[in-house]
């Protein structure tokens, strides 16, 4: 299998911004703050610019919005489309539609990757201006008490404290206390809801993928939670072309919940994080299944049809096989050169 080709694939979705569209689909066309942020990951140690201009092209985003981000350091939002949103045009301008963006994950994963960027040396930071923005946003997740804080989560759904969320936040926040300001007590808020809620993902949900994000790529939990946390996924949520969001998932669902791709990988990611190198080497098999010879990775697997969805390559579903594989290779030499 020619790895090559992932970042390639995932070249056809970078714009001239330097940011990334979802995916090549119609119905992805659009911009989301999380899924660049996983999208560039492959590249943090790369010689190439693609992580740095990826986040220049989100900082300058946010000065487009830096008078929403300043009001709301100032009060909480009250509508959805007060929120700093999570999805934007190619062009990178708010959309007029309704949407679920109260998406606290989104900013605290913007964070992360601002901090990850600094400790490998990448010129993530440009000027005064970027650093600002980094302060403000770290003003609009404490106005917004992100640690009790309600919100549409990773899935962009129903509206409840979601430990993914409270989670990304806190990683963003621990990263970026080098650049910024960031009060101790701001973190602590969001450790012990995380103590409170975990190991569920929140009232309504007992096991749920976002979850996996504590572990890779945010490395949040403790070893016993992480542990609790793989089990619970494998268990429940693993199925055959990849692993369901949570039970009784409505998202293309067609008799059965949908089988997102990323999930396989994933998954093989965190038991790598956990040193459970062998445990890892058994979701290779399964994420070279749904790699197809072009590495067009799809979104998902309809629920109930042996049939990828529309949203195919995504960004996101690339970007992650192509990590957990490369490691592998690297690492622990598991898959056969005949593989790869």
């Amino acid at each position: 299998m020619n790895m090559e080709m992932a970042l390639q694939v995932i070249d056809k979705m970078r714009l001239p911004n330097g940011a990334y569209t979802a995916s090549l689909s119609k119905d992805y066309n659009y911009v989301w703050i999380r899924d660049v942020v996983y999208t560039v990951l492959p590249f943090l140690h790369d010689r190439s610019e693609r992580y740095e201009k990826a986040y220049h092209a989100l900082f300058d985003l946010f000065k487009d919005y830096e008078w929403k981000i300043d009001i709301h350091t100032e009060q909480k939002p009250v509508y959805l489309f007060e929120y700093i949103h999570s999805r934007y045009s190619t062009d990178l301008k708010e959309i007029d539609v309704e949407w679920g963006h109260a998406q606290n994950d989104a900013v605290g994963a913007f964070l992360w990757g601002v901090g990850e960027g600094i400790k490998y040396g990448r010129k993530v930071i440009r000027d005064e201006a970027d650093l600002r923005i980094v302060q403000k946003l770290v003003h609009y997740l404490e106005c917004l008490q992100y640690w009790q804080a309600e919100d549409n989560g990773m899935w962009e759904e129903n509206i409840e404290l979601h430990a993914s969320s409270v989670g990304a936040c806190v990683a963003g926040l621990r990263a970026v206390k080098i650049l910024v300001h960031v009060p101790e007590d701001l973190i602590r808020k969001g450790e012990e809801t995380l103590r409170f809620l975990l190991p569920r993902e929140s009232e309504t949900k007992e096991v749920d993928l976002a979850l996996l994000s504590l572990i890779f790529p945010y490395r949040l939990v403790d070893r016993s939670t992480a542990l609790t946390i793989v089990q619970k996924v494998s268990e429940r949520l693993e199925r055959e072309r990849g692993c369901i969001r949570y039970e009784y998932d409505h998202y293309y669902n067609e008799g059965n919940e949908a089988e997102w791709c990323f999930g396989f990988p994933w998954l093989g990611l965190c038991y790598s994080e956990l040193g459970m190198n062998d445990k890892a080497n058994e979701y290779v098999e399964k994420t070279l299944r749904n790699i197809p010879e072009n590495w067009e990775v799809p979104e998902l697997y309809i629920g109930g049809k042996n049939e990828a969805n529309g949203n195919t390559p995504l960004a996101w579903s690339v970007a992650l096989s192509y990590l957990f594989l490369t490691r592998v290779q690297t690492f622990q030499t598991a898959i056969p050169s005949s593989s790869l």
